[in-house]
């Protein structure tokens, strides 16, 4: 059964999952219908490295992630993954990037289901004309999240 746990962020309180050893949920709203509420030690991880996250000193996650989903939104979770930190790709690119260059609004609803937020970066992914559309977290917990990289993308 998925233990969580809730913490306090920048952007709101979330609520972080783990199941056999994995990271399963980095979310503001969606938790799972049963569940243990414990504080594990990959929680408390996930934790620390979201901290610095938000105080610019880290990058990249090194955590055990095994996000839920069909195959098609494993690959953009995939994608997703590899956006450099401080940069964005659009719908369509990360589309091309899964091998179906006409799936950008698919790729639009994947990111929406994306469980592991922040993490596995789906506030990456912008519009084909540079414009901010869509997050689960809300608008403006996106805005935040690319300002954050940008601030610190050259530290």
């Amino acid at each position: 059964m998925e233990k969580i746990y809730f913490y306090e962020t920048p952007v709101g309180k979330i609520c972080i999952g783990e199941e056999n050893g994995v990271i399963t949920r980095v979310t503001w709203s969606k938790i799972p219908q049963e569940y243990i509420l414990e504080e594990t030690e990959l929680i408390l991880e996930c934790k620390k490295q979201l901290d610095e996250f938000f105080a610019g000193k880290r990058k990249e996650f090194d955590l055990p992630l095994a996000p839920k989903g069909t195959e098609f939104q494993q690959k953009v979770w995939k994608a997703l993954t590899e956006i450099p930190y401080g940069e964005t790709r659009t719908y369509g690119e990360i589309a091309a990037a899964v091998g179906n260059p006409k799936a950008a609004r698919a790729v639009g609803m994947a990111n929406n289901k994306n469980p592991i937020g922040i993490i596995v970066p789906c506030h990456r992914v912008v519009g084909a004309n540079g414009k901010l559309v869509g997050y689960a977290g809300g608008m403006d917990k996106k805005e935040f999240l690319l300002e954050l990289e940008r601030n610190n993308s050259t530290c």
